[in-house]
């Protein structure tokens, strides 16, 4: 078999490693994607990035994620991030709902993974890591996204999916980007299109709300209101907005480290199906994509990495084989990286960016 990972460079990326090699020290951002529990895949690089990689780093990394990217990012500016993730994968992975789930349901459940994952320390861990900074983000809704019932979000998706077709820039008059931001970030988002971003204080009484907000995909989970310390509103899943990201970050202009189980960039929920909706070049100028294999996703159960349609297409004990077997395979990807980077073969592996991107264009801080 190949090799289980690749990895995919930005210009600016590969010439910093060319000129410094691997090095933690030159990454001021990790990015944590949309995608349920595809990210299994990703564990055993969660294994070994935080609780290995960035472990003596005495440098600011902001931890970027939205939706399980979120949850993932909430482990890895922990004490013990190792212990934090693997709290994730066995949660999540276990997790069974009714038969006909509400979602009620769905949103409790979610809940108390996210009680679990934090523990009892997690809240103080977030709010007091002078290193690692936790930036979660969110969707704040506006009209009908912002009611519970499943007719009225139904409509909403579709003017939402609409107006995205449209142009991109119409989700900021159905959305608002609202990231809470962990103390001293000093972070910001660059947005080539300048969509409506607000910044939200983390305090110690609504990092688990902001979790949540993240991680509520409308009709499965319900909105998250009255979160402490923010604008009055429902908050949904940050995927919404920003799924696998197209954005610059700042206002350091270090390296960002991306794990990714595609090799590819969707910029929004509702860019699924449009082909021509691409990211932007500039914003993957800076960028470190580490992705599993083809081959090696392949080698999995059923040729293919774990999704939510798993709930409904397979029972609940064949679920949880399959997922914590993926699960398992995954360190295969945290060995292969370390070892690369301690055998100083980074190079040989790394590669262009594999996806098309729109040409450089300015933008400005959202």
């Amino acid at each position: 078999m190949g090799a289980p990972l690749n990895i995919y460079a930005g210009p600016k990326a590969l010439r910093q490693i060319q000129q410094h090699g691997f090095k933690a020290q030159l990454f001021h951002h990790f990015l944590g994607a949309s995608g349920g529990p595809k990210w299994f895949v990703l564990a055993g690089l969660d294994r070994v990035i935080f609780p290995e990689l960035f472990l003596k780093s005495a440098h600011r990394v902001n931890v970027i994620g939205s939706s399980a990217g979120a949850f993932r990012a909430a482990c890895f500016v922990q004490k013990d991030p190792y212990a934090a993730i693997n709290r994730l994968a066995e949660c999540y992975s276990t997790t069974v709902y009714s038969e006909k789930p509400t979602s009620w349901e769905i949103t409790d459940k979610a809940r108390e993974l996210i009680h679990y994952v934090m523990g009892k320390q997690g809240i103080i861990e977030v709010m007091t890591n002078r290193y690692h900074k936790l930036q979660i983000i969110t969707a704040r809704c506006h009209g009908l996204m912002q009611h519970y019932n499943k007719p009225s979000q139904m409509v909403g998706l579709g003017i939402s999916a609409a107006a995205n077709l449209v142009n991109r820039r119409l989700l900021q008059k159905l959305y608002t980007r609202s990231v809470f931001t962990a103390p001293n970030s000093k972070f910001e988002i660059i947005d080539p299109y300048n969509l409506r971003t607000e910044y939200i204080d983390l305090s110690f009484s609504n990092v688990k709300d902001a979790l949540l907000a993240s991680g509520s995909i409308p009709l499965v989970l319900n909105g998250v209101q009255e979160v402490t310390e923010a604008p009055e509103g429902v908050y949904r899943d940050g995927g919404i907005i920003d799924y696998h990201f197209d954005l610059q970050f700042g206002p350091t202009s270090g390296l960002v480290l991306y794990p990714h189980f595609y090799p590819k960039a969707i910029p929004g929920w509702f860019d699924k199906a449009l082909k021509h909706r691409i990211p932007h070049k500039a914003s993957f100028d800076n960028v470190v994509m580490l992705v599993p294999s083809e081959e090696f996703v392949a080698s999995l159960p059923y040729g293919k990495i774990p999704d939510r349609k798993d709930f409904e297409t397979l029972d609940a004990k064949t679920r949880i084989k399959y997922w914590q077997q993926v699960l398992s395979e995954s360190d295969r990807l945290g060995e292969f990286l370390m070892q690369t980077i301690s055998r100083g073969e980074i190079l040989r592996y790394t590669k262009s960016i594999p996806f098309a991107c729109k040409p450089a264009k300015s933008a400005t801080p959202a």
